[in-house]
């Protein structure tokens, strides 16, 4: 199938991706691979723009890692379908055959390894949770190839705290790729203060860092609603009264009641919204399970008693659809509910065997639980409505991008509605400290995740004057902000952007915007300032010489506030010149320390202590993370300190050497550091009770293959030094005379014919060659390389499966002998 004609700004995406990912001209490519970023707006086809690239490329051997089930069955359509990809593809996950659309998938890697063996085009689409499970890291080790491009979807998810379960997406020695292209719409994702905890980047995909390479190509979402690539966007403040819906009315109310009067508030405010509006597909998000079945199974009611009181507002109950979706759904229920959701009307229900005619529909309402997530198409829906946000930073995010997706000419305004519940007696402009706002402050967070220009200009402080500042209302008497300087009151445009159900007065509301969205760093800053200022006067040194793990204690003001890195943090954005020169003069005035040399050792050590105590050794990977800092890049430049020799190296002192074999004796081996850290993770195995395996799989411990690696360490125990071959034998107790008891690697040949009789023997059974995909015919007494008295158990099902699949390239003789025993291509 021919690919789709990409659309100007995805030419313009693939250019530049092929220009970042292009070799050298000498043709020898880095050690870690080239790497580069392209982030774009929800919606614009980041899909095709990966296809495409890999096509340009001559990629013949592609990995896609998605994020979910749902995203990889959709992408893996995509990139058949609009993309034009040929050759085969296959998917590493749990989805069965009738699930993934034809797609053949496994988490078996020695099948994986079978089924890509000779494949010269291919094209794997893989989840998170499959790297995250070992199984591309096993196929690898099991000698599957490396990797001509790798597509990171969704790649915020591998940044920031998500960079610790999926560390291995950006390990060359793990999941080796010659190219690998990271690809979001939310590259920065905060989340807010809560309490005592900071405001914090969730997701931070760094401009030009070594991990994500440069960033090659990016689309705002201002620029993509601008192009109408993107639906332009509004937040519909949904006000809802009671003292219920917030806290108890009584100490007689109980949480079942409160919870049923919030929820028929929800779905009547959510349905004025909608009448209000004229949304017509309108997707809310929930937490709980049992509130998103209760909130679609009581649309129906609602919507009938609010046509009843007003039907020249609210659309007939008939023309009202709902259900709902969860993550336990099976993928073929999604896809009939999401279809209906999608078309424009209602087949009615028939109590007489009769089907009545279709009409119209007015509203569809999809309550869903944790399943319509990043990168799943819901285009047709032209609103969203968060009926809770309790949920992570990420997935507020990735509800708002549901929203912002439009086909192109479709000519919709997205509407994100949000519930503000207020108290009985509460003044809605009491926005700065009222908890009903918490929501509201979520959304727009996660909004400006996608759109930071145009909601950090909704709180621009800069005074206005001139016809625009003239024309807008003014609070009454002479403001001023936190600063001293003229209070900001939200222009128009901004006022047209947030709608609430009651006028809000404009002064507070660019307040609230300013200290609660725009500003939770500025915030942040003065409690840091205010942190250092306690930690001078306690300590009385004058210096912020500061642990990189020290919390302010509950006594201190402010208590809890992570100073440390938080002092970590300033030193490494002056050193990138990102700390504005303001910032540095308070920092000075407080007696900070800016030398790297002075402070760098001491937060590496504790980061090492922390990373040792949870893993037991202090031989981490060059990859490796902890709580934010590059612990597997210190002790990697640690080891080379402490390995120099000479005139002017940079040697490792006495005094932090002996600080690190504090930690871990034998973080500095004299040889490789990954077979040190296989021995050493044997070795704690041992030690608890366990055996030394024996054969490849047999046990993986911290994503080492450690069958696999004692297997190597006898095949080549001559090569090894002394020392070593004495911990082998004397520490772990492996046996170096005792053989191998896997049988002998086949020939080809072999095997062809060791499955040939297997499918004469299966065919002499059952008269045909239609083998289950998952069938294993055993030979009895036909045990390999001449043990007679054995049994072999071959996969017979996944042999026939792929020389269907590879009928093309079979040699005439095995075609023939296939087709003697029925076979039907």
């Amino acid at each position: 199938m021919a690919e789709q004609v990409l659309r100007p700004h995805q030419v313009e995406a693939v250019d530049a991706i092929l220009r970042s990912l292009q070799a050298p001209a000498d043709g020898r490519l880095p050690a870690d691979g080239l790497r580069a970023q392209c982030i774009a707006a929800t919606g614009s086809g980041k899909t095709l723009v990966a296809s495409a690239a890999a096509r340009r490329l001559g990629a013949h051997r592609v990995l896609v890692l998605v994020p979910t089930l749902d995203l990889l069955v959709q992408t893996a359509t995509a990139w058949r379908r609009d993309g034009g990809r040929t050759g085969a593809m296959v998917g590493v996950c749990s989805l069965r055959a009738e699930e993934s659309e034809g797609v053949p998938c496994s988490t078996d890697p020695a099948e994986l390894v079978e089924w890509l063996r000779d494949l010269d085009t291919v094209t794997v689409f893989a989840t998170y949770a499959s790297v995250g499970q070992g199984v591309l890291q096993r196929a690898h080790l099991a000698g599957l190839a490396a990797w001509d491009l790798m597509v990171v979807d969704e790649a915020h998810r591998t940044s920031g705290d998500g960079l610790k379960p999926w560390a291995a997406v950006h390990d060359q020695q793990l999941l080796p790729a010659a190219r690998r292209l990271y690809m979001t719409a939310t590259p920065r994702v905060w989340e807010a203060a809560d309490g005592r905890r900071a405001p914090r980047l969730v997701a931070s995909m760094s401009e030009d860092s070594p991990v994500f390479g440069p960033v090659a190509y990016r689309l705002s979402l201002s620029e993509a609603v601008s192009r109408g690539l993107v639906a332009p966007y509004q937040v519909v403040c949904v006000d809802i009264r009671g003292p219920e819906h917030g806290r108890r009315a009584s100490l007689g109310t109980g949480v079942e009641e409160i919870r049923g009067a919030r929820l028929a508030a929800l779905q009547t405010g959510v349905l004025t919204a909608a009448a209000q509006e004229n949304l017509r597909r309108l997707l809310t998000f929930h937490t709980r399970v049992a509130e998103a079945e209760a909130m679609a199974e009581g649309i129906g009611e609602v919507a009938a008693r609010l046509w009843q009181r007003d039907p020249a507002v609210y659309p007939h109950p008939g023309r009202v659809w709902a259900s709902w979706l969860y993550g336990e759904h099976p993928p073929v229920h999604r896809r009939a509910v999401l279809d209906a959701f999608a078309s424009d009307v209602i087949e009615p229900r028939s109590d007489e065997g009769v089907a009545p005619e279709p009409v119209p529909a007015a509203l569809r309402v999809l309550s869903s639980v944790k399943v319509l997530g990043e990168g799943v198409d819901t285009a047709y829906c032209d609103s969203v409505a968060f009926c809770d946000v309790r949920g992570s930073m990420v997935d507020i995010v990735q509800m708002v991008g549901r929203a912002l997706r439009v086909r192109p000419g479709d000519g919709k305004l997205a509407s994100l509605v949000v519930p503000v519940f207020l108290g009985r007696d509460e003044d809605p402009d009491d926005m700065l400290t009222s908890p009903a706002y918490g929501a509201l402050t979520k959304v727009l967070e996660a909004l400006r995740a996608h759109d930071a220009e145009t909601i950090e200009a909704l709180a621009d402080s800069r005074p206005r004057s001139g016809p625009d500042r003239a024309a807008e209302p003014q609070p009454e008497g002479k403001e001023e902000g936190d600063d001293g300087g003229p209070v900001t009151v939200m222009s128009a445009p901004a006022r047209e952007l947030l709608k609430f159900s009651a006028p809000r007065d404009p002064a507070q509301l660019a307040r609230f915007m300013r200290l609660r969205v725009i500003q939770p760093e500025g915030a942040y800053w003065r409690r840091g300032i205010e942190a250092c200022a306690r930690y001078a006067k306690e300590t009385g040194t004058g210096q912020l010489r500061v642990p990189y793990d020290f919390v302010t204690p509950d006594d201190w003001s402010p208590a809890g506030f992570p100073l440390g890195t938080w002092l970590a943090d300033q030193r490494r954005h002056h050193k990138a010149g990102r700390l504005d020169a303001g910032r540095v003069a308070e920092l000075n005035a407080q007696g900070m320390v800016w030398s790297h040399h002075d402070v760098s050792f001491d937060e590496g050590l504790t980061a090492a202590r922390s990373w040792a105590a949870e893993h037991g050794h202090f031989l981490p990977p060059a990859t490796a993370v902890w709580n934010g800092y590059p612990v597997g890049t210190w002790a990697k430049n640690q080891r080379a300190a402490a390995k120099a020799t000479g005139a002017g190296a940079a040697a490792l002192t006495p005094a932090r050497r002996k600080a690190l074999e504090d930690v871990d004796p034998g973080w500095c081996p004299v040889w490789d550091v990954g077979w040190q850290r296989a021995f050493r993770l044997l070795q704690a195995h041992v030690r608890a009770g366990g055996g030394v395996p024996g054969a490849a799989g047999e046990l993986v411990v911290q994503g080492e293959d450690l069958g696999r690696w004692v297997r190597a360490q006898r095949h080549a125990l001559d090569q090894l030094l002394p020392a070593q071959r004495w911990l082998l034998v004397h520490a772990v107790g492996l046996d170096p005379a005792a053989a191998d008891e896997r049988p002998g690697r086949l020939s080809q040949d072999d095997k062809w014919a060791l499955n040939l009789r297997a499918a004469r023997r299966f065919h002499a059974r059952e008269g045909h060659l239609n083998v289950p995909r998952k069938h294993t015919e055993v030979l009895e007494g036909e045990g390999l390389e001449g043990e007679g008295d054995g049994a072999t158990e071959v996969k017979l099902g996944l042999w026939i499966a792929n020389a269907r699949r590879r009928a093309e390239k079979l040699t005439p003789r095995r075609r023939a002998d296939l087709e003697e025993i029925g076979m039907r291509w």
